[in-house]
Formats: structure tokens, C-alpha cells, sequence
């Protein structure tokens, strides 16, 4: 652990334009996250050039992984309770009781009889029979169907570290010259050995413990990676939520013990994507974070598609301040200050004389 903390924030709609990003970089950032779950392939080399052009700061590929997702909907998709649907690798739009999933051969892997959760709960379904590419399922919790979006298998069928999409845009990241790679949902020490063989020696490598696999195969990991970051939201989707804040300061504890720099993510200043500052409960969770042992901090919907970008991180910032000034031990009078709405010396009105 070490007293110079890291801001890693992820660029997306809000961000990613030659205005926002000069700005990112002058309030902080250590480094730029480009989520190839939500970038097209053939727009990544577009996305790292533009990013190269504007700006010194060094860029993060974040890998898909091996995670279930929705394909394309239509706008207005919706499963109603009771009612079945089937789940197809089709890449055409699917709708209210045809759902397409990938990766490509997901499908086939699931169990009948298993569990499904789209998007955090939203939806969930049951499987009830697997054949001929296709699944057909039960929806247990009706719910709007969204495009891209998680989804939870349990028991969890097992899946290759790197999607098809990855392997691609690895490659087109390293003729780039991008310098740091996060593996998400990092199950095994071997998925590390297997980037660290494409990108190279010099590459930072920041394996993602998003699920369960991932927590337990911890140590393994570690010893493998450059750094951890610890997805608190994809790995609520496989650990009751009420367990993540221990959890979260368990594995802090555990790498700072193994001298591997680790990264908080996901909800951090969550409100301020519709609102120009953040709530008190986020302020308090970002300074436990860091005061447990963090390394760095990731902002994602934040600055991606959220309406304050450079705001999030210049509050991010602020906090990371604060948090280098406590080191040394604060005095009531300094953290009290002066009162917020107090007048600045400097411009009060003279008092006249009697």
C-alpha cells in the first residue's frame, strides 16, 4: 500500500471527446479505461488514437471476459412472469420471449434446471430444457429486458477467459502501444500467464476478482498479476450483498499483505451521473476505502455516460487529498475549517469606525 493513491476512470459517450478528456487529465487521472464490453471492435483503434491524441495519460483495456451477457433487444422488451422464453446465440435483435446471449456458445453450456439473472435481479429465469443451440426457460421474475446487459448462471457453466472479441482487440490494443490490460473475471492464475504471453513483460496486467472462483483462486492470482481491482458490483451478482463490504476489506487486507497494489470499483460516486455532487454515504464509502488499504480507485458510469465526468473526478481527487493529509493526523479546527457559507477575509467589507 502506498500513500500516492490512483484514479483509473473509464471513458464512454459523456467523455470520450477532445473537450473532456484534456480535462480529465489535468484534474488527475492516472489512467484511461476503454470497456470492450461496451465498445464495438471496429471502433477500438478510433477510440485508442483519439485518446493518444489528447491526452499523455496512459490507456487500460478492459477485457469482456468470461461473463454472460444479453445480445441486442428491442427497445421495450419485457418477460412476464409465468410466461416462457428462449435463449438463442442468434446476433439478430431478439424481444420479449426470444433472448440472444453471448458468448456464441454459452447456450450450450447451460444446465437444465439452473438459475438465471439478468441484470442484477431485473429478470430471472429458469431453464428448463437445453437442445439444438437453444435453451427454453421459465421467467420466475418478470422485468424489463435490456440489450448488453449481465447476466448470472448458477451453477455458473464454464466459459473460455477470453471471448473471440477479446483476442481481437488485444491484439489491436498491443500494435497500439496500450500499456496496461485488466482481465476481467479473473478465475485462474493461468488466464494471467495466457495475457501476459500476448501483451508482453512490459505490459501491466490488473486481474478483476468479480466472482467467486476469483476470491477463492486470490493468492494464485496475485503472485501472477501486476494488480488487483475488485469489482464489488459484478461480484454481488454471486455473493450476497449485505457479505461485499467485509468482503471488499478482506481481500484489501489480503493483498497489501501480498504487496500487490489493488483498486476499488463500481458505485463510487454513483449520483453524481445525474447530479453535480455526490452523497454523503458515497463520500464516507470512497474514504473507508481508501483508509482499509486501496491503491486506486476506478469510476466507470461515472465518467462514462454520466452528466458530470470531470466533476466525479475532480471529487475523486479531492478525496484522495484528503485522505494523503490524514496520514500524518488531522486536528479537529483543521477538518472544521471555516463554516461554508463564511465570507472570505480577503473580500469583507471594512467595518467602519464610530
Amino acid at each position: 500500500m502506498s500513500l500516492r493513491k490512483a484514479l483509473l476512470c473509464t471513458l464512454g459517450p459523456s467523455s470520450l471527446n477532445s473537450q473532456v478528456i484534456p480535462q480529465l487529465e489535468a484534474a488527475g487521472v492516472t489512467s484511461f479505461r476503454i470497456n470492450m464490453s461496451h465498445t464495438a471492435l471496429d471502433d477500438l483503434e478510433r477510440v485508442i488514437r483519439l485518446i493518444q491524441k489528447h491526452s499523455k495519460v496512459p490507456i487500460c483495456l478492459d477485457t469482456e471476459g468470461a461473463q454472460i451477457r444479453t445480445g441486442v433487444l428491442r427497445e421495450g422488451s419485457e418477460a412476464v412472469e409465468g410466461t416462457h422464453v428462449r435463449l438463442v446465440s442468434d446476433a439478430t435483435p431478439g424481444d420479449s420471449t426470444t433472448i440472444p446471449i453471448s458468448p456464441r456458445d454459452a447456450v450450450d453450456r447451460l444446465e437444465p434446471s439452473a438459475r438465471m439473472s439478468i441484470d442484477f435481479d431485473s429478470v430471472v429465469l429458469r431453464v428448463d430444457s437445453v437442445h439444438d443451440g437453444a435453451a427454453e426457460a421459465t421467467v420466475l421474475t418478470g422485468g424489463e429486458i435490456r440489450s448488453r446487459k449481465a447476466v448470472t448462471a448458477f451453477p455458473s457453466p464454464p466459459l473460455p477467459a477470453f471471448s473471440e472479441k477479446d483476442l481481437e482487440a488485444i491484439h489491436c490494443a498491443v500494435l497500439n502501444e496500450v500499456p496496461q490490460y485488466a482481465l476481467s473475471f479473473c478465475e485462474h492464475p493461468s488466464s494471467v500467464s495466457q495475457l501476459r504471453e500476448m501483451v508482453g513483460p512490459t505490459s501491466t496486467i490488473m486481474a478483476k476478482i468479480e466472482s467467486r472462483k476469483g476470491v477463492r483462486n486470490l493468492t494464485k492470482i496475485a503472485q501472477m498479476a501486476d494488480q488487483l481491482i475488485i469489482d464489488r458490483g459484478d461480484l454481488s451478482r454471486e455473493v450476497r450483498l449485505e457479505a461485499i463490504p467485509l468482503l471488499q476489506k478482506a481481500i484489501i487486507r489480503k493483498a497489501n499483505a501480498l504487496g500487490i497494489p489493488v483498486y476499488v470499483a463500481t458505485n463510487l460516486l454513483e449520483s453524481m451521473v445525474t447530479r453535480r455532487s455526490p452523497t454523503r454515504a458515497e463520500v464516507n464509502d470512497v474514504m473507508n476505502t481508501l483508509l482499509d488499504g486501496a491503491d486506486g480507485l476506478v469510476l466507470a458510469s461515472e465518467t462514462a455516460v454520466g452528466k458530470y465526468p470531470v466533476e466525479a473526478a475532480r471529487m475523486i481527487m479531492t478525496l484522495l487529498k484528503e485522505y494523503e493529509g490524514s496520514i500524518e493526523g488531522y486536528h479537529i479546527d483543521d477538518l472544521l475549517g471555516d463554516h461554508p457559507l463564511a465570507l472570505d477575509r480577503r473580500h469583507r467589507a471594512p467595518t467602519s469606525k464610530l
